[in-house]
């Protein structure tokens, strides 16, 4: 698993120099439509839905370092073992490189998980992966955010 990180990172440096950003390109809105399904899926517990958005081979990274994979991560929402009663996506950028998608964003969100509530705030690295035609979230990494981010 290291080693996928280690890789995915020296493509993204080497290939996102020579990049070009075009904000609200064809891709970046296919990409952020994906997002949006995502987060509403999430919020809904929608099985069918995550299973539509993501890949079979995903790598669903929390912050506190839990590494889950497809079945996983969906078990957890649609068993609401972990509730969402909120998500909003913050600051987000689309980075669109061959048939690579890069999403970064801050989560702000309200949950409810074993009748507990809390706000959380972290920030997030999707990478999604253009297959047949279809943008599928292929990994996602959640990191802490510096207390001064938090806000």
């Amino acid at each position: 698993m290291k080693f996928f990180f280690a890789i995915l990172t020296v493509a993204v440096f080497q290939f996102s120099a020579s990049a070009q950003n075009s904000p609200n390109t064809k891709e970046e809105m296919a990409v952020a439509s994906r997002v949006e399904t995502l987060r509403q899926a999430m919020i809904d517990a929608d099985g069918k839905n995550l299973t539509a958005v993501s890949s079979a081979d995903l790598s669903y990274g929390h912050s506190d370092g839990q590494i889950q994979n497809q079945a996983e991560f969906i078990e957890k929402i649609v068993s609401k073992k972990s509730v969402f009663v909120s998500i909003e996506f913050q600051n987000q950028t689309i980075e669109i490189i061959g048939d690579v998608a890069l999403v970064r964003h801050k989560l702000a969100a309200h949950t409810k998980d074993g009748g507990i509530e809390k706000d959380i705030k972290i920030g997030v690295l999707l990478v999604w992966q253009k297959q047949k035609k279809k943008w599928l979230l292929i990994a996602r990494q959640a990191f802490k955010l510096p207390p001064t981010e938090k806000t």
